[in-house]
């Protein structure tokens, strides 16, 4: 197998994550602006138990189909492999199900009870059919993934969030006429829709894939484990995944316990304390979750790579890959982090006009998280492949432990009070990520130019800092805020990208890891701008 191959499938996933998240930015900043920061406060009540439910069926599962099909099938064993994946869709099939139950028996209970946000009953209700869908999904894009062909997922994914766009928002504009609750429902129930579409394709693929390779008279070889035998290995990869992905939701969860009622405590009306909420989680989140596309795409590519490199004692394709992945999360974490910073009051003044101007300090403060994120999502990946899927479910922890603590105390200050929560967030990554790449260096004895990684791209990105600010304060002058933004974030990209090509921070050799990279290498070869 290439060395890159991670990268490449990294690249299919990127693509389509990128649409995924220009869809869900689609999503998320007209439906700001049709139910605003109110509305999103009951739409995201809903979405932490969604995401912690959900976390049983699609945070481990995909990743321990992947892991197990990649060892069996570069063992010869396509039996085993496929073994695998039909015992994974029964288990995934009782999860979803059973999740689904508990959300629509339980959503009076936990707006009433768990979070005292009755508004938001409706929102959460939407949510509970999706667990089933969604569900479903994550054992087939394990499968596919295991055996290296990223496309189905892409697709899946792709077609999942145009439904939900679609519908989510075609009921939040018709629901409005009733009132904020029922259009916040209506966006909810998006989530669901898209389950279902993304389920109907992912199944028509793998049908296909099946009727084809059964005309051609392909025999699988290999044998069957017993089926004990296959769900104790999936459970031992999946459970310490399932663990860690479920803290993060469980943990906003808690976080949105304490950050509305702290907030009332110096003073904030309910309404006013759910409109912050809204403003946080609902809009500043949805662009920090912009840059993570690429790198989750990276970490769920990277697993089955180091998994088998590991099996074959392939140290050296190890480290390099742990290399690659961890400094091409860099060159993406660190100019979104400082972009969202530089611009971050123009940035939300443009997505989101109808909200004061104080809602660009959330960004300013929650930007810096997206560094230390991306990192953390990478190593996640890097030790899930080595077989240590434990070490960043326990590091996540210790951040998640720090956050709770940081966000009680910086929330209850008055000067501060939502942009406290922010705060949180960022030292919870923070220490997750230092954590992790120690770590990953003991296991692997992994060493880092630091030349090339690290000094090279701060300096690119500060040069960057400098153009975008500087084209911002300029242009707002000619041709105002709005427009001044788009401006100066595309100086801004293009500023970045000739720094690296300049520093030669980015060479040839990166350009080929990528799909159409040597014809890029051309271009810009031709343009004179590649040495």
């Amino acid at each position: 197998m290439k060395k890159d191959s991670f990268l490449k499938g990294a690249a299919i996933l990127g693509i389509a994550g990128i649409m995924v998240k220009i869809l869900g930015a689609f999503f998320r900043i007209p439906l700001g602006n049709i139910i605003g920061s109110e509305g999103f406060g009951y739409y995201q009540v809903g979405y932490p138990i969604f995401t912690f439910l959900l976390s049983f069926s699609i945070a481990g599962f995909p990743t321990a189909i992947s892991k197990l099909v990649s060892e069996k099938r570069a063992k010869g064993n396509y039996v085993g492999a496929h073994q695998v994946f039909k015992i994974s869709i029964l288990v995934l099939l009782g999860i979803g199900s059973v999740s689904a139950i508990i959300l629509y028996l339980g959503a009076g209970f936990f707006v009433n009870n768990i979070v005292k946000s009755p508004n938001a009953y409706y929102a959460v209700l939407a949510l509970a059919p999706g667990l089933f869908f969604v569900s479903m999904q994550a054992g087939f894009r394990g499968y596919f993934q295991g055996m290296k062909n990223m496309v189905p997922t892409a697709i899946s994914q792709f077609v999942e969030q145009l439904a939900r766009v679609i519908v989510g928002l075609g009921l939040a504009v018709v629901l409005l006429r009733q009132n904020v609750e029922y259009a916040a429902a209506g966006a909810s129930f998006g989530a669901t829709a898209g389950g279902i579409a993304g389920l109907s394709v992912i199944l028509y693929i793998y049908f296909n894939d099946r009727k084809k390779k059964s005309a051609l008279n392909q025999q699988m070889e290999g044998q069957k484990d017993p089926v004990g035998k296959v769900i104790t290995e999936l459970m031992h990869i999946a459970i310490p995944i399932t663990i860690g992905a479920s803290i993060l939701p469980l943990i906003n969860m808690i976080d949105s316990l304490i950050v509305l009622r702290r907030l009332q405590a110096i003073g904030f009306t309910y309404a006013e304390a759910n409109s912050l909420f809204g403003q946080l989680t609902g809009m500043a989140v949805t662009l920090i979750n912009l840059p993570q596309v690429l790198t989750v795409a990276l970490s769920m590519s990277i697993v089955p790579v180091i998994a088998e490199a590991r099996a074959k004692k392939d140290w050296e394709g190890v480290r390099n890959d742990i290399q690659s992945g961890l400094r091409v999360s860099f060159l993406i974490g660190l100019p979104s982090a400082v972009g969202l910073a530089v611009l971050a009051t123009p940035i939300m003044q443009l997505l989101f006009p109808r909200e004061p101007a104080s809602i660009g300090q959330i960004l300013l403060y929650l930007s810096f998280a997206v560094l230390f994120l991306t990192q953390v999502q990478v190593m996640t990946g890097i030790l899930q492949g080595l077989g240590k899927q434990i070490i960043p479910v326990r590091n996540l922890m210790i951040g998640a432990a720090f956050k709770l603590v940081a966000t009680y105390i910086l929330t209850g200050i008055p000067a501060l009070n939502v942009k406290g929560a922010a705060l949180g967030t960022v030292l919870a990554y923070l220490i997750a990520a230092i954590l992790n790449l120690m770590a990953v260096r003991k296991y692997t004895k992994v060493t880092f130019n630091m030349r090339r990684m690290f000094y090279k791209p701060i300096v690119a990105v500060t040069v960057m800092a400098i153009a975008t600010r500087i084209s911002y304060s300029q242009f707002s002058r000619i041709l105002g805020g709005r427009l001044a933004t788009v401006v100066a974030i595309g100086i801004g990209g293009l500023v970045y990208g000739g720094m690296l090509l300049y520093t030669s921070t980015i060479t040839e050799e990166d350009f080929e890891l990528i799909p159409g990279g040597t014809k890029i290498v051309k271009i810009l070869s031709k343009l004179g701008v590649m040495r």
